[in-house]
C-alpha cells in the first residue's frame, strides 16, 4: 500500500488550496514541503510503534479519538487556522525534538519556522484520521498499524527526493547519543506516546 502516496492525494486540489491560503505560501512550495514533513511524521510515528507499548499506546489513541472522520470535511479543517489537537500530536511524535523538526522543514522547504510547524500540525491529525480510517475499514490491531508506520518509513527512506531527506535528518536528530540507532532514544524521549490525548 501506497500510503505516502494516499495521503498525498487527500492534500491535493481544494485541499491544498485551502492549507496553501492558511500558510499563506505558494501551492507549488505547499506540496513539496507536504511531500517532506508527511515522511517525517509518519517516521517518528514509526520508531515509535516498533515497542509494544508505543504500537499500543497509539492503537488506543486511534481507537478513542480518531476514527477517520476528519477527511470527510478535510478542505474545512486545512482552511481554518484552529489546527485541533495537531500540536498535541506532534508533542507526542516529536517530543523535545519538536523545535528540531520545524527547524530541519523550515530548512529544506524554505518555508519559515511558523510555516513550517503550523504545516506540521496541520498534517498529523490527517495522518491519525488515515490510520484510523485504516484501522476501522480492515480490523487492525497494534501490529498492523505499526506495519503501514514501517512501510511508509521505508518507502520515504528509499526516496532519492525530499522523502528520504526528511527521513535522513529524522535519523539523524532523533538518535541523540550518536550510536547510529534512533529507536533507543525516542523510546525513551517518547514514553507514553498518545496517552489519553487525541
Amino acid at each position: 500500500m501506497d500510503v505516502l502516496g494516499q495521503i498525498m492525494q487527500q492534500m491535493s486540489g481544494g485541499n491544498l488550496d485551502n492549507l496553501s491560503q492558511q500558510l499563506g505560501v505558494d501551492k507549488g512550495q505547499v506540496s513539496s514541503a507536504i511531500g517532506a514533513a508527511l515522511p517525517m511524521i509518519m517516521g517518528a510515528m514509526a520508531k515509535n510503534a516498533q515497542t509494544p507499548q508505543g504500537a499500543q499506546s497509539l492503537d488506543n489513541a486511534l481507537a478513542k479519538d480518531h476514527d477517520g472522520s476528519i477527511l470527510d470535511n478535510l478542505g474545512s479543517f486545512l482552511g481554518s487556522t484552529d489546527n485541533g489537537p495537531g500540536g498535541a500530536i506532534l508533542g507526542h511524535v516529536f517530543g523535545n525534538n519538536r523545535g528540531t523538526a520545524e527547524a530541519g522543514l523550515s530548512q529544506m522547504t524554505n518555508l519559515n519556522p511558523s510555516q513550517a510547524g503550523s504545516l506540521l500540525e496541520n498534517l498529523a491529525p490527517v495522518v491519525m484520521g488515515f490510520l484510523g480510517k485504516q484501522k476501522q475499514s480492515q480490523g487492525l490491531d497494534a501490529g498492523g498499524i505499526a506495519s503501514i508506520l514501517m512501510g511508509a518509513s521505508n518507502q520515504a527512506s528509499n526516496d532519492s527526493g525530499m522523502g528520504g531527506m526528511a527521513m535522513n535528518m529524522l535519523n539523524n536528530f532523533l538518535d541523540k547519543d550518536g550510536d547510529g540507532s534512533a529507536l533507543d532514544d525516542i523510546g525513551g524521549m517518547l514514553g507514553n506516546m498518545f496517552g489519553g490525548k487525541k
